[in-house]
């Protein structure tokens, strides 16, 4: 029974290592506090139990019994807290099953918080990526040219695009890429010119039958393919960056009010704003403006900048004028020795009255195409329809069949629709 006793000794040891460590703890989020509690809440159950059976093991190594004293229901139990450990030890018997379960239980939640812990991993692993693929293929053929136009300072706006925009590729990468792309596209531009050179193309079964227009003719129509697609190639690749900023700086306005809401509730209590920025980086209710302060952090924790100077690169480098502004009036907040929560505060009242007035706006938007819509789909096909019955009464001769009529009709009620619910969808604010 003294090695009974040692061996629970050692694993209530072991528990309260494992206590401690969670204890000590940093949570990335909610659920893994959660998570972590729950493990906690195990463990002392688990220390209860075990401490529960020791009276009866000291009585059993006791050297004066009691002659009523009654055998203690105790039996020795293998440990489920660590597959590795073969120790062994002592608990009630009435204690064993739920000693089973609260170790499954730990165990359970202990993969729970692995697998969290794994994804996080990988989600920063992936934040970082080398050229491959295509880009590599297109460094292998113009990095050179890309650089030496890079150094003498062209493509000035797509620098600055590119980087507003996130884009995970160098600028030269970029650059390199672009060309690649334009020559690819000199290729089938040709390719495409000599066979409209020759053939017709058609939406019908044959899609290519062959032309009878003269070659010369033939060549001036379709010369103009050449330049083309090879024209509208660059330029798709030198304006989408200015596009892909555009559409983060939505979505960063669209998250700005509720995110400086946080923020202004975090700074109530007298946080730093270092560690401010670092909680509202590592939340995920905020994922574009989530990658706008992580720039700040990269300042801090990489370059070795202060917080105003941090705040006052990216402010000039992010894509939302709403967003660059608020960091701006932060860096003069600090500098000047302001009061931090009284400015997240006004600055949140300010937002959340945008917000309104957008959502305003895009009722009285809707209210407008609604009126629009009554008017041309439901309104004018009903005028269409007495319109196509006196005609048919009449004998009126159109050039067209009533069922032609219809099926016009139809499909223009068919084409509005699709286009009132583009638009409205384009419109619509996602907050």
């Amino acid at each position: 029974m003294i090695d009974s006793l040692k061996k629970n000794i050692e694993q209530e040891m072991k528990i309260l290592q494992e206590l401690r460590s969670y204890a000590v703890a940093e949570y990335n989020s909610p659920t893994e506090k959660r998570l972590m509690e729950s493990v906690k809440i195990s463990l002392q159950n688990k220390l209860r139990m075990i401490n529960a059976s020791i009276p009866d093991i000291l009585s059993e190594i006791s050297p004066t019994k009691k002659i009523d004293d009654k055998k203690k229901d105790i039996e020795k139990l293998s440990p489920i807290v660590n597959k590795d450990d073969n120790t062994q030890i002592t608990l009630r018997k009435e204690d064993r099953e739920k000693f089973i379960k609260e170790s499954n239980f730990n165990l359970a939640l202990i993969k729970k918080i692995k697998k969290q812990s794994k994804e996080k991993d990988d989600d920063k692993l992936t934040e970082f990526k080398g050229a491959r693929g295509y880009v590599k293929l297109s460094n292998k053929f113009f990095f050179n040219l890309a650089k030496k136009f890079t150094d003498k300072g062209y493509f000035a706006d797509l620098k600055i695009d590119l980087k507003k925009a996130n884009m995970e590729v160098l600028f030269s990468s970029y650059i390199a890429m672009t060309l690649f792309s334009t020559l690819l596209s000199v290729l089938v531009g040709v390719l495409l010119a000599i066979i409209l050179l020759f053939f017709n193309i058609s939406l019908v079964f044959p899609f290519l039958t062959p032309t009878s227009t003269d070659i010369v003719a033939r060549f001036i129509q379709t010369s103009w393919v050449v330049l083309a697609i090879p024209v509208g190639t660059f330029f798709a690749f030198y304006y989408y960056p200015s596009s892909e900023r555009d559409s983060i700086a939505k979505k960063i306005d669209q998250e700005l009010p509720f995110a400086v809401i946080h923020m202004s509730a975090i700074s109530g209590s007298g946080i730093e704003p270092a560690e401010l920025f670092k909680i509202i980086g590592n939340s995920k209710e905020y994922p574009t403006i989530k990658k706008e302060i992580r720039k700040i952090l990269n300042q801090i924790n990489l370059y070795g900048y202060d917080l105003v100077t941090g705040l006052n690169y990216v402010s000039k480098n992010t894509p939302s004028q709403k967003l660059s502004e608020l960091f701006s009036g932060l860096a003069t907040t600090i500098t000047s020795g302001g009061d931090l929560s009284e400015f997240f505060e006004k600055r949140s009242e300010t937002l959340l009255v945008g917000y309104r007035l957008e959502r305003e706006k895009f009722t009285k938007v809707a209210e407008t195409f609604m009126d629009i819509y009554i008017s041309l789909v439901i309104a004018a096909p009903m005028i269409l329809m007495l319109l196509l019955v006196m005609i048919q009464v009449s004998s009126i001769n159109i050039g067209l069949g009533t069922g032609q009529i219809a099926f016009l009709i139809i499909a223009a009620i068919s084409i509005l629709n699709a286009f009132f619910i583009a638009f409205l969808h384009m419109k619509q604010p996602s907050y």
